[in-house]
């Protein structure tokens, strides 16, 4: 069977179509008609022998091999646009806005970022930190360009790179509420993917728990941590200086890996964004050993529509 080779113009628009959510929009973004963009369309459903997009009435929504072949196109277009960048630097100075995690190794994203700033000086970089949750719903809104955040258990779109991590939990190593009943957790506000697992694992052993502080900063969970007042989950990352690691020898059994992704709209990307994406996606690879298991296979990082 000779070899098939998706053209990176087809796999733009798709990608354009399902960042957009519909022809016309994504016509007008890249310049062409809506016949020619649903020519397009079909040509790459032959391509693949799969239907990738359902339209019912005025709504355009990806199927489930849509939601897959998602994450493979976002990640060819994403290297074609790095090969292109290297040989090509283009002019563009807008603004890019970033948001980062506080529920996630805060300190360390924004050491990255400031490397890149400092390593280009000519960019304009904004960054917002907040909670995953909500960086994912300013994406959406097209308040932010460029986010790291924890996902969800259901895929999310706009997903462009992935690794996963292993959350622990964690105490006061001179305190001992880990042996008080019910347990006092800490944590971040309510759809915390770190709060969702804790409360996730306790109901599933039938051990009672209250919450007993909740704070959306990741400083204020870790001084809550040290002066005592409950456990929480972190990661190696946050893990500080007087904490101590809860293992199932104390009676706390393994917490669900949570997974960290990059997300951009490719569409809306420009070229700096590009540029810091990278700068990222090094600076995280390049922790994998210390902090990270890069998830193996694009597959597994698939975008939900």
């Amino acid at each position: 069977m000779p070899a098939i080779n998706l053209p990176t113009e087809l796999l733009r628009t798709f990608i354009t179509v399902s960042d957009l959510g519909g022809y016309t929009r994504a016509a007008e973004m890249l310049n062409r008609t809506q016949p020619a963009i649903s020519l397009q369309m079909r040509r790459l459903e032959e391509l693949l022998g799969a239907k990738l997009l359902n339209l019912e009435g005025r709504v355009l929504s990806l199927t489930e091999a849509g939601k897959t072949f998602s994450a493979y196109a976002r990640q060819i277009l994403h290297m074609n646009d790095e090969a292109v960048a290297h040989f090509r630097r283009l002019d563009n100075v807008s603004t890019v806005k970033i948001g980062l995690p506080t529920d996630f190794a805060l300190s360390y994203l924004q050491k990255s970022v400031a490397e890149f700033i400092s390593q280009n000086s000519e960019s304009e970089i904004e960054i917002v930190c907040d909670l995953s949750r909500n960086l994912i719903n300013k994406l959406h809104s097209d308040e932010l360009n460029l986010i790291v955040a924890l996902i969800p258990e259901d895929a999310q779109q706009y997903l462009v790179k992935a690794w996963q991590e292993q959350p622990i939990w964690v105490t006061a190593k001179d305190k001992s509420p880990h042996k008080k009943s019910p347990l006092p957790l800490l944590g971040h506000p309510e759809g915390c993917e770190y709060r969702n697992r804790m409360t996730k694992v306790l109901q599933a052993r039938d051990v009672s728990w209250r919450i007993a502080f909740t704070n959306p900063d990741i400083a204020g969970v870790q001084e809550a941590v040290l002066a005592g007042i409950g456990v929480s989950a972190l990661t190696h990352a946050t893990l500080c200086e007087g904490m101590r690691i809860l293992t199932s020898k104390d009676g706390f059994p393994p917490l669900d890996a949570i997974r960290i992704g990059l997300f951009y709209k490719n569409s809306r990307l420009p070229q700096s964004g590009l540029e810091l994406s990278n700068h990222i996606i090094s600076s995280l690879n390049k922790s994998t050993d210390e902090f990270f298991t890069q998830s193996p296979h694009p597959k597994q990082d698939s975008s939900g529509y």
